[in-house]
């Protein structure tokens, strides 16, 4: 055991070591901005270069992608607010060979005033090449995808454009350090791509997923953990260790583990803090193991803030969140919040089109039968 244990942590030195040599995106914040190369403007006054003194926002975007359509009321909303300071682009890429010029701006022209800004399509996949992949480094972040290019030509900001108000309100009064955030995205690629290699190392502490009764070995996980988190602490509550650490621990402390989670479910670090991994944890082991109370609150705290942080709420299954944080609260002898998510579940299913009727009449089964046992 012990010598399996000094090969653990060796590989773990290993991979910790060849990380911090995981190389750098070929566009980065604080670099000059890629040209414009566009096929055809579909909206809006042509713009055929970055001009010195003015901001732009250049936002990728297609067709099929149900999160670009949520996010263009936002960014026409931002458009309007700031019309005399930035201009915002959306330029379509990434589009099915089967979709035609027209199937496209039929699109344009059928979002009106949801998408209330200049908008064109790229020349050949150019833009894609040299603006989404040349900045994704190792990570293949998907669309939507922004770009905020300063008054000086340079990449300011790249992220969701979810986040962009903040970063837009900053930029726009001059209180943007766009060297502060060149030194986030580098670190944030090194932690992420730190936080990838070292789960899958872990793996081989996971129990059989195919063994109803193998815990695998959660107390080797944690050692493993442990030195992990000596070496680099800011991965300490980074999802796919969280996720590691937060099972392990239900396995063998859950106490430690509810103490844990609670900081977990608050701690943001390369990107938000892992509240969905917490849940996930839970589901896998609330029919395995014999979870207290605790582990259940938590689990229904991790629901809330998980809606909380959610930016387009009618992609996701909200009323289906609400019911099972509703269960957990049950759980967890907290009956009250128990009863008001449940409520919450069945508003929230009522306001989406076309919903299930099989669905309403499970959810309100359920609170009807919550509040006679309450």
């Amino acid at each position: 055991m012990y010598l399996s244990i000094r090969l653990l942590l060796l590989c773990i030195i290993s991979v910790t070591t060849s990380a911090q040599d995981i190389p750098s995106p070929c566009l980065s914040i604080g670099d000059p901005a890629p040209p414009l190369r566009v096929r055809e403007w579909l909206k809006g006054e042509p713009i055929y270069q970055f001009m010195k003194g003015k901001t732009y926002v250049i936002e990728f975007w297609a067709t099929w992608c149900a999160p670009c359509k949520a996010a263009m009321p936002h960014l026409s909303n931002l458009a309007q607010e700031y019309k005399n300071k930035i201009v915002v682009i959306g330029v379509d890429i990434m589009e099915d060979k089967r979709t035609t010029l027209k199937k496209i701006k039929d699109f344009v022209d059928s979002m009106g005033l949801r998408m209330d800004y200049t908008v064109a399509i790229q020349d050949s996949n150019f833009m894609q090449i040299d603006w989404l992949d040349a900045s994704n480094g190792q990570w293949k972040y998907g669309i939507p995808r922004t770009f905020v290019v300063n008054e000086e030509g340079k990449l300011a900001w790249i992220g969701h454009p979810s986040k962009l108000s903040k970063v837009l309100y900053q930029i726009t009064n001059n209180s943007w350090d766009i060297a502060a955030a060149a030194a986030k995205q580098k670190s944030d690629m090194y932690l992420a791509a730190l936080d990838d290699s070292l789960n899958y190392e872990l793996m081989k502490y996971r129990e059989d997923r195919l063994n109803p009764d193998d815990l695998g070995k959660p107390d080797l996980a944690l050692l493993a953990i442990d030195e992990i988190i000596r070496k680099e602490p800011r991965l300490q509550y980074a999802p796919l260790m969280a996720s590691n650490t937060f099972s392990a621990l239900l396995k063998i402390n859950p106490l430690k583990a509810y103490q844990y989670g609670k900081v977990a479910i608050l701690t943001p670090t390369y990107i938000e803090a892992p509240y969905d991994f917490i849940i996930g944890s839970i589901e896998t082991y609330s029919e395995k193991l014999k979870l207290p109370e605790e582990i259940y609150r938590l689990g229904a705290e991790a629901h809330q803030i998980a809606i909380d942080d959610t930016p387009y709420p009618e992609l996701v299954n909200i009323p289906k969140r609400y019911n099972s944080m509703a269960d957990w609260y049950w759980k967890a002898n907290e009956k009250t919040k128990a009863i008001d998510a449940q409520t919450k579940a069945i508003e929230e299913l009522k306001k989406r089109k076309n919903f299930s009727k099989k669905d309403l009449s499970l959810f309100e089964a359920r609170l009807k039968r919550y509040k006679i046992s309450s």
